[in-house]
């Protein structure tokens, strides 16, 4: 039942135009990355239709107007790539207001990490001519700002994983600690010290031993480790409140 007295603060008065104010357009992007053949990923889409048709773009589109902004996000990433069940964290606002030739765009952007088996399952879909991973040191030509938006989205994944244990998401169960130094290096973008590394790593309580070992080198077999229970629930923790 519409208010129908001032005094709800629901009540809208009937001399009230909606008309009579600029109403931008409100977009959601997702950045998914992925650690993959040894190197940092980034999932895009190549665009179907004007503007920049052919174009590769983070995955997006317009909120409907009825859907919260994290349900649009995942909606738009399943419709362009067929990817679901991840956990988005809300990155950034973007709003320069000739950021989309079309009108005037307001996008929130959201990021999120998925482990290499989740990230072979990517198909394009909807107005995506084709979806696939792009190594972050090879990017093609991108459209609208979406390149200030992966810089801005792969700095605030160094950050993260300098103070979190946020490198569960882009590692199987159970890893080396070669492993594990090669996402810093490659996410960091430096060659870490393998003493230093492996110090201050196990010195942040964040990892176990398990029993078992990677087979099959030429020197030694290495021990496998694995995440504490402890630091992925902390780590998830924050995630829900960023």
């Amino acid at each position: 039942m519409t208010p129908d007295t001032p005094l709800d603060p629901r009540y809208v008065p009937s001399t009230y135009d909606p008309a009579s104010f600029d109403r931008p357009s409100v977009t959601v992007d997702v950045v998914l990355f992925a650690f993959r053949d040894n190197d940092l990923h980034v999932l895009l889409v190549r665009r179907k239709k004007w503007p920049y048709q052919d174009y590769w773009a983070i995955p997006g589109g317009f909120v409907n107007i009825a859907e919260s902004l994290e349900d649009a996000a995942l909606r738009e990433l399943n419709e362009e790539t067929g990817v679901d069940d991840v956990y988005l964290e809300q990155l950034y606002t973007f709003g320069e207001p000739d950021r989309d030739p079309r009108t005037r765009v307001i996008s929130v952007v959201y990021f999120a990490l998925v482990g290499a088996d989740q990230a072979r399952q990517v198909q394009g879909g909807d107005d995506a001519a084709e979806a696939r991973w792009w190594a972050m040191t090879d990017l093609p030509p991108l459209a609208f700002d979406h390149d200030r938006i992966l810089r801005y989205a792969h700095q605030r994944l160094r950050w993260k994983l300098e103070y979190t244990a946020l490198g569960f998401l882009l590692l199987p169960e159970t890893f080396t600690l070669s492993d594990l130094q090669a996402v810093y290096q490659v996410v960091l973008g430096e060659r870490l010290d393998k003493r230093n590394f492996r110090r201050k790593i196990l010195s942040t309580g964040v990892l176990e031993e398990t029993e078992e070992y990677r087979e099959g080198s030429p020197h030694r077999p290495a021990r496998l480790y694995r995440f504490t229970a402890a630091a992925i629930e902390l780590e998830q923790a924050r995630r829900r409140f960023p």
